[in-house]
């Protein structure tokens, strides 16, 4: 089959967690013998952001890392949709797309299937944003937590709604091949956002790294210099933008790692964990999280990761797991077996291969009555 993806950026991981699953799922379907194209916008903001900060080198490096990947610019204005769309079987088109190509795809007179694919917290933080978006003419909605696919129908947004996760991409988010030596106690890949999380950070991360002066590093964007300096004063080394496919060799350097939700996550969409555990889960670090309710039994808590539910706690699992080796190492093989198990791409590619087969099966009239 020919897979038409519109998402916002293949290339740039800058603050845009959706690249890393958007790479796998991609790389899955080519290994299986799909074609597969990606559009995103020439100017979008991650990429923009990406090459202001770094230049052209990680566009460079992404092109090496990933010869597979059809990945394609375009500008709305003048995109060719009888071009882009040729020869299509699957169209998917991400959240983040503007709502007039969004609009355009559903009313585009092909015979393709249409999929909106939604991976963020804007249904709930901001809904008037999602309701500009025209979604008739699409087949279903991929939405990556139960509680958001519940609520895309619910609110009447669309006809037809499936629950697709993200997952590790495990070609790429594994341990290491050798032994390698250590180089500090924690490390957290995450990035600040928009106070989403500041009292979250201070909490599970700057003051158990403070009290138990352990080894620490951070890497992510959108610090401000308010962040970087709290960081500094608990001892904490910060180490900015770190390209997605470079994170299991900074993860196998470090004895643990913690994950922080965003607070929409934790109070408005229960049970969608992001991408991050995933890929934490696969490299085989020992992960301790604050609180999520894990609602679809993703996971095994207690078994796969450990969960604090204020600092005080999150403190004591951090000096746990460091003071006992051998029941930290059981608990990152734990959670590896089970992303193995459930939880990686071409798991996904094949859920998303039967809700394709699903929905070609039935008359589009048939699909509109039915729930997911």
């Amino acid at each position: 089959m020919r897979f038409v993806m519109f998402y916002h950026s293949l290339v740039s991981d800058w603050n845009h967690g959706n690249a890393h699953f958007l790479r796998g799922v991609a790389a899955e379907l080519g290994a299986r013998g799909h074609e597969v194209v990606v559009y995103e916008p020439r100017n979008g903001w991650s990429r923009t952001n990406l090459v202001a900060e770094h230049g052209l080198a990680p566009i460079a490096a992404f092109a090496r890392r990933f010869p597979e990947l059809d990945g394609r610019s375009y500008d709305l204005a003048g995109l060719d949709l009888d071009e882009a769309l040729d020869g299509a079987d699957v169209v998917i088109v991400h959240e983040w797309s503007e709502p007039a190509l969004v609009r355009a795809i559903g009313r585009y007179p092909g015979r393709c299937l249409r999929l909106f694919h939604d991976t963020h917290h804007r249904a709930v933080s901001d809904p008037e944003a999602l309701a500009r978006f025209d979604l008739g003419g699409y087949d279903a909605v991929l939405a990556f937590g139960e509680v958001l696919r519940q609520l895309y129908v619910a609110r009447g947004w669309c006809a037809r709604a499936f629950t697709w996760h993200e997952a590790a991409d495990v070609r790429l988010f594994h341990p290491p091949a050798a032994l390698v030596v250590k180089e500090g106690d924690l490390v957290w890949v995450g990035n600040w956002g928009d106070d989403e999380r500041a009292d979250e950070i201070e909490e599970f991360l700057v003051e158990p790294v403070r009290k138990l002066r352990l080894r620490a590093r951070v890497h992510g964007v959108r610090y401000p210099d308010s962040a970087r300096q709290r960081l500094a004063e608990a001892g904490i080394e910060y180490g900015g933008w770190l390209p997605n496919f470079d994170v299991p060799s900074v993860f196998a350097r470090f004895h643990a790692t913690v994950h922080i939700p965003r607070r929409p996550y934790t109070r408005a969409l229960p049970g969608i964990p992001t991408i991050r555990p995933f890929e934490a889960m696969a490299c085989g670090i020992p992960l301790v999280s604050a609180p999520w309710h894990d609602r679809e039994g993703l996971f095994r808590v207690g078994r796969d990761y450990l969960v604090a539910r204020d600092g005080r706690e999150m403190t004591e699992q951090l000096e746990w797991l460091l003071a006992n080796p051998a029941e930290s190492r059981a608990l990152a093989d734990d959670a590896r077996r089970t992303i193995l198990a459930r939880h990686t791409c071409g798991h996904r590619v094949d859920e998303l291969l039967g809700i394709v087969e699903i929905l070609r099966a039935q008359d589009p009239a048939a699909a509109a009555m039915q729930g997911s």
